[in-house]
């Protein structure tokens, strides 16, 4: 069973929105605090968004500050990752990965145990 399921990317024009979901099942996401990732092509994969399980506490990367916003819903086991005002430089595979053992947000990779297949995002000038 995969863990954790992405969905929602696609090709947009700079300036567009997406909205990313990934969807997990009870043991992977319950009590979990959620995080998106994204790699570039020839880039290290890199921090974008996390969320506490409560949804109190939130982190983002300077680069989408302002433009996009994480959240979630508990009773679908699902987080959201809303991308508004797309630059080209956002374009990447987008991973949502679970970390079941913080206390608080984490941006580093090896936090996360859980990670979905990824979803694609180009976005276009």
């Amino acid at each position: 069973q995969v863990p954790l399921v992405e969905s929602g990317g696609g090709s947009v024009q700079a300036g567009d929105s997406l909205r990313l979901s990934c969807a997990g099942s009870g043991r992977t996401f319950s009590g979990s605090i959620m995080g998106w990732f994204r790699q570039a092509p020839g880039k290290e994969r890199e921090f974008v968004a996390a969320i506490s399980w409560s949804g109190g506490s939130t982190k983002y990367a300077d680069s989408v500050k302002g433009r996009f916003t994480i959240s979630k819903d508990n009773a679908k086991n699902t987080v959201y990752l809303q991308m508004n005002s797309l630059k080209p430089e956002d374009t990447a595979v987008y991973y949502c990965a679970a970390d079941p053992r913080s206390t608080r947000v984490r941006d580093t990779e090896y936090a996360y145990d859980y990670w979905g297949q990824g979803t694609q995002v180009t976005v276009s000038s």
